[in-house]
């Protein structure tokens, strides 16, 4: 089964590539990797959310916004390469925007790499870094990055 069926059989459609904010590009490939961008959680041009976990957003709900970030990223993958060329996810990046003395960062990150692991399975395990951060781009909760190995 290749990985677009595997979405198709999830329920799952990828969005379209998000426009930078700056002076950037969604993702990059570099020999048989492509790195993308750090992805916040937009749904048709809007965000989400925005405020900083443990205050204005709740763990649970920026779980949510990483899993919708994580797609963004998918998405730019896709339109850089197509998502049938993921080899292998191989790194994924969380920020996470922190209220002071939030300290569950790599549960908020689990959104993203829990629905790798729907997506591609095994292939979908990765190396991870979970960061809290002071602020994020448009006072965005998450911010996703992701480096796939591809055809």
């Amino acid at each position: 089964m290749s990985w677009s069926e595997r979405l198709t059989e999830l329920g799952i459609e990828l969005p379209g590539v998000a426009a930078p904010l700056a002076a950037y590009v969604p993702a990059v490939r570099t020999g048989s990797q492509v790195y993308t961008a750090g992805q916040l959680p937009f749904v048709q041009g809007e965000l989400e959310a925005t405020g900083k976990v443990g205050a204005e957003v709740s763990p649970e709900e920026a779980k949510r916004h990483a899993r919708t970030a994580v797609l963004n990223a998918l998405a730019a993958v896709d339109a850089l390469v197509g998502i049938d060329s993921v080899i292998r996810i191989v790194k994924v990046v969380g920020f996470v925007a922190s209220a002071e003395g939030f300290t569950g960062q790599p549960a908020v990150v689990n959104g993203a790499s829990e629905l790798l692991g729907e997506i591609f399975g095994e292939q979908g395990r990765h190396a991870r870094s979970a960061v809290g951060v002071s602020e994020l781009p448009l006072s965005a909760p998450v911010e996703i990055e992701l480096i796939a190995e591809v055809r």
